[in-house]
């Protein structure tokens, strides 16, 4: 059984619009687990919580089918689970895939209690299949000791015979390290690896978990991490990222270490508005008007 909780923030922060309709797996009180996002800016905010418990995986799962199925907004203000909960569905394994334990084979990534788990064998990514340009990227982590993982964001297809389809190098790798209470460097946890150090090291140690909101518009990127801005940068500021392309894949690193991911959620920011309706006859623009005034409220658009 799947808990979804429903944050419904009623004022806007600062650089950052919360005044979206957020879904989580959890079940949890929403006041005690995002209490800096939510008060961040100097402004108390009011949060409506709402937990809405689905009986059935299997409705939850075909609801998200259907809705891409359809090119429509799945759920409250457009976030999608990019993790259904129970398999790697819409996921690309790449690099290691399995490794030996004795004489059994098993999978490096696999599904255990609602978490996407990483054994940590060899190098690789989990990549979601699904490229974007603008977007939102919210997720959970839990490190195990000395940690090394990553996201990678704005990213080509990793293939290990191509050193440079990495997304460190094809794109962005916002960096997962457990390195909690050090000083913050280009190699940092939340660093732009190898090219921007985070404005603060606000990591958990390892044992916890962690959570982390990614902002990708443009050239601006902004990350959070346990409610605290990381990053806040303008990318044509550094000349050695200032070409880095605006779109592609989003994916999760396996760096020889154990992690766990969960609560996996995108949302497109890419603009997308209604077609213009055609001069034709006054049935068929009465229909086209219709059908371009419900495509305009899915995506936030007007028609003229």
């Amino acid at each position: 059984m799947i808990k979804t909780a429903r944050i419904d923030t009623q004022e806007k922060q600062v650089g950052t619009n919360y005044n979206d309709l957020f879904w989580c797996y959890a079940c949890f009180d929403v006041n005690q687990r995002f209490p800096d996002v939510f008060s961040w800016g100097g402004s108390a905010m009011r949060v409506t919580t709402l937990v809405l418990v689905t009986t059935l995986i299997a409705g939850f799962a075909g609801s998200s089918a259907i809705a891409e199925a359809h090119g429509v907004i799945y759920g409250a203000g457009g976030w999608i689970p990019a993790f259904n909960g129970y398999d790697l569905s819409g996921w690309v394994v790449e690099g290691t895939a399995t490794y030996k334990d004795g004489d059994v084979e098993k999978p490096v990534w696999y599904v255990e209690d609602g978490k996407i788990i990483c054994a940590g064998k060899g190098f690789g990514f989990l990549r979601y299949d699904k490229s974007l340009c603008d977007f939102r990227l919210y997720l959970e982590f839990r490190m195990s000791e000395k940690c090394n993982s990553g996201i990678g964001i704005r990213a080509d297809k990793f293939d290990p015979k191509k050193p440079d389809t990495r997304p460190s190098v094809s794109g962005f790798e916002i960096q997962i390290f457990d390195d909690a209470g050090k000083e913050p460097d280009v190699h940092s946890s939340m660093s732009l690896y190898r090219y921007v150090a985070p404005k603060k090291n606000a990591i958990k140690p390892a044992g916890e978990w962690n959570w982390v909101l990614i902002t990708a518009r443009g050239t601006h990127l902004e990350v959070i991490l346990n409610g605290q801005v990381v990053q806040d940068i303008d990318q044509t500021q550094f000349d050695a990222i200032k070409d880095k392309p605006l779109c592609g894949y989003f994916s999760v690193q396996n760096h020889g270490h154990y992690i766990e991911f969960k609560n996996i959620f995108y949302k497109d920011l890419t603009p997308t508005c209604a077609p213009h309706v055609h001069r034709v006859g006054p049935l068929a623009r009465l229909v086209q008007r219709l059908r371009a005034n419900q495509s305009a409220m899915s995506c936030g658009c007007t028609t003229r």
